[in-house]
């Protein structure tokens, strides 16, 4: 049966999700704040607006009355689903989960407090002041983040005392939403970063992906990398912990549940309720069905038999240097010479330095080495130069 989705935010991962869920033959309403973003190039329609505005968000649901409701972004008015969903409107994972996953604060306190994980020391501030305090007690180094920001904005490390209203000055122009309040965490000195992409159903059990490696620039990630290789036993810590955190949570959709691995073991970080960046490897064919795939079935209540790892696989994003518009990019032709390698170019009408404006994609046998797959994703990613009209 056809069903209406609404999509709130429309970046690259949208994009991908829309793909998926058009070829199982649903209607797609693309929301986001500017014109032409990835995702509303290829859904049904588009809707423009502020989605931090919830009047401007109750007046779209009310004209499209979707049967489904998406969110792919962190700013937006979550506490809206409460009521979405009270009219019967199916939102994804769920309205509780949303709530919670959007603002760092209630996730932490979800997972340290109430669940009892494991993860770094951490303490609020909401203030220049306040942050002082928060950093004297944790300790350095630490870091600093808004509630409320993605892709590593407004995110810092705190060294010393100097970089203290640094941090917290980037952290309030990074920040998305009205929520100035940050987390202070003690750093953790991990090894390696995992994403554990895990499946929620409405009728069928909790399934988990291969764990995906990954590594952050500025908060943000560069490379991914699947199966990233950790211990049987930390694997089974791993999806024991994201499982009971995504059942506290409920609802049926893909998570992205990252996790630090350090000399004294594994440690929770975040979690988002839906397909996550470092997950894009996922394109490479590592698995049967790529996490966006993976969302759409669990979102639209369709059968998952299972997650197979077929191949071993890694993506490298490619970035701007500039602000500008009308982008091209060259270099494509070299970065995809080599048996395996692949790109998805996402769409964006505007460019801004370190903004992510394609990946380049590289996979091979199940039998390959992973790190040599991993460099050499980043050396085609090093092929693609992003060309565009800067802006005066």
């Amino acid at each position: 049966m056809s069903k209406t989705i609404m999509l709130l935010g429309s970046g690259e991962l949208g994009k991908e999700f829309v793909i998926a869920v058009k070829r199982l033959g649903q209607r797609v309403i693309a929301v986001d704040s500017y014109d032409d973003a990835p995702a509303q190039q290829v859904a049904d329609k588009r809707e423009v607006i502020d989605m931090l505005d919830g009047n401007a968000l109750d007046a779209i649901v009310a004209k499209h009355k979707p049967d489904i409701i998406v969110p792919e972004i962190e700013a937006i008015r979550t506490e809206r689903f409460y009521d979405y969903e009270q009219q019967g409107i199916q939102m994804v994972p769920s309205a509780r989960a949303a709530n919670f996953t959007m603002n760092r604060k209630a996730i932490r306190d979800l997972a340290a407090r109430d669940l009892g994980l494991r993860t770094a020391n951490y303490l609020y501030a909401a203030s220049l002041d306040e942050l002082r305090t928060a950093v004297a007690e944790v300790g350095l180094p630490c870091v600093v983040k808004p509630l409320m920001s993605s892709s590593g904005k407004g995110q810092s490390t705190v060294r010393s005392e100097a970089d203290i209203e640094k941090a917290w000055s980037y952290s309030q122009s990074g920040k998305r939403g009205d929520i100035a309040e940050v987390i202070v965490e003690a750093f953790v000195a991990f090894h390696t970063e995992i994403t554990l992409l895990t499946v929620t159903q409405k009728n069928g059990p909790t399934l988990f992906c291969p764990p995906i490696g990954h590594r952050q620039e500025r908060g943000d990630y560069q490379e991914s990398w699947q199966p990233c290789r950790i211990s049987p036993e930390h694997l089974s810590q791993a999806q024991q912990i994201a499982g009971k955190v995504t059942e506290a949570l409920s609802g049926a959709g893909i998570w992205g549940v990252e996790f630090f691995l350090a000399a004294d073991g594994l440690y929770f970080s975040e979690l988002s309720p839906r397909p996550h960046d470092t997950g894009m490897v996922t394109l490479t064919g590592t698995q049967n069905l790529s996490e966006f795939e993976l969302h759409a079935r669990a979102v639209l209540g369709l059968p998952i038999p299972g997650i197979e790892l077929l191949r071993v696989g890694a993506s490298a994003v490619i970035l701007a240097d500039k602000a500008g518009t009308n982008p091209s990019f060259d270099g494509v032709e070299k970065a995809l010479e080599q048996p395996g390698s692949d790109i998805r170019i996402f769409g964006k009408p505007t460019t801004r330095p370190y903004r992510r404006m394609g990946v380049a994609l590289m996979s091979g046998e199940s039998d390959s080495d992973v790190e040599l797959v991993r460099q050499q994703a980043i050396a085609n990613a090093a092929k693609v130069r992003v060309v565009c009209d800067e802006l005066e």
